[in-house]
């Protein structure tokens, strides 16, 4: 994980919505380019951005929600996980 130093920013207009702008080093450090699908969640008080996963064409018999689903469950077992890289 790139950790790049936070920095304020100003809510602007654009067109009927508010955003705000990116610095392109912190897009780079997340892969995210013009153009790219993320996904914006508020967690505990934070915005947090997410480069929106490449779909793939899955396997039959594999749900549409299996990658989802999959990404709870490391984030519930994270820790563990991340033990397990260390043996």
């Amino acid at each position: 994980m790139v950790k790049v130093k936070g920095i304020e920013r100003k809510i602007t207009q654009v067109g009927n919505s508010l955003g705000l702008t990116v610095p392109t080093n912190m897009l780079e450090a997340l892969g995210v380019k013009k153009g790219d699908d993320v996904i914006v969640e508020l967690k505990n008080d934070q915005l947090l951005v997410k480069k929106a996963p490449t779909m793939v064409e899955l396997p039959e018999g594999v749900p549409v929600d299996f990658f989802e689903v999959l990404e709870k469950e490391m984030e519930a077992h994270d820790e563990a996980l991340k033990g397990l890289v260390n043996r």
